[in-house]
């Protein structure tokens, strides 16, 4: 499920950037699972992690890892990626003013959909599906919204459900929007992630929605992540700021994506 179709072969540095992207995702990782998913050897994974300690970012334990701002992070409630806030707060305005009053919608977990939700309060006779632990609390109790939760296996730095278990419950399940999350866009790679537990999740809920919003902050297009979901025409709409370039806008356009600058 990587880019590709085959497991990408990264030297040095960049092998150790999507590591830390994929502990940042996940929140811990063994090491024969690194080892499978980046197609190094078990010994080339621990010195990775070794380094990746040395820097600060992780601790070590017996036969894998764990990201060290972990447990203040999930007392606090606070998400991992907290880049380009004032964008996503745009972003975030302008997806929750294209849902109307009687609307059924999945969010996604992610910095920019809770932004979305965030910018909710107020409609009525909402059915909303998250996987999303801080989105369902922080509209769980509103007048108006009919909240459910996906099962599934906690992810602590996206504070949210994920895996098969999260998938199965949205078969069967028929919404009109989902505003959908991406650590990545690029109209060759399409859609990527930093991890595999999320694919078929966001899958199942791209089967779900009637329409598929992308909330994205336009510093992340034209890059790439780890694992792809698929192409750029899996979207109708994405939901970006005004930093895009013209040239990128219009690439996506032509792909027959609507987009709509906040």
């Amino acid at each position: 499920m990587n880019m590709g179709g085959s497991k990408p072969r990264l030297l040095g540095e960049a092998r150790r950037a999507r590591m830390l992207a994929w502990l940042q995702e996940e929140g811990s990782a063994r090491v024969r699972t690194l080892a499978d998913a980046f197609d190094v050897s078990e010994v080339t994974v621990r010195q990775d992690l070794e380094t990746l300690e040395a820097q600060g970012h992780i601790l070590r334990e017996h036969g894998g890892a764990f990201l060290k701002s972990l447990p203040a992070q999930v007392r606090s409630m606070a998400l991992q990626n907290a880049g380009h806030m004032e964008a996503k707060r745009q972003i975030g305005i302008a997806a929750a003013a294209m849902v109307d009053d009687g609307a059924s919608i999945i969010l996604d977990a992610g910095s920019t959909t809770t932004e979305v939700a965030a910018n909710l309060a107020g409609r009525h006779d909402i059915t909303l599906i998250t996987n999303a632990l801080n989105i369902a609390l922080m509209l769980g109790a509103e007048q108006g919204f009919d909240v459910h939760l996906t099962g599934g296996h906690f992810k602590a730095p996206t504070l949210s459900v994920s895996g098969n278990r999260s998938a199965e419950y949205l078969r069967g399940i028929y919404v009109d929007r989902l505003f959908l999350a991406t650590a990545a866009i690029d109209l060759e790679a399409g859609l990527t992630y930093p991890a595999l537990s999320d694919i078929p999740v966001k899958r199942a809920m791209i089967e779900a929605a009637r329409e598929v919003v992308l909330v994205a902050d336009a510093s992340k297009i034209g890059q790439r992540s780890f694992t792809a979901l698929g192409g750029i025409d899996m979207v109708d709409v994405l939901v970006t700021d005004t930093s895009i370039r013209e040239e990128d806008c219009s690439a996506i356009e032509a792909a027959g994506v609507r987009v709509v600058v906040a």
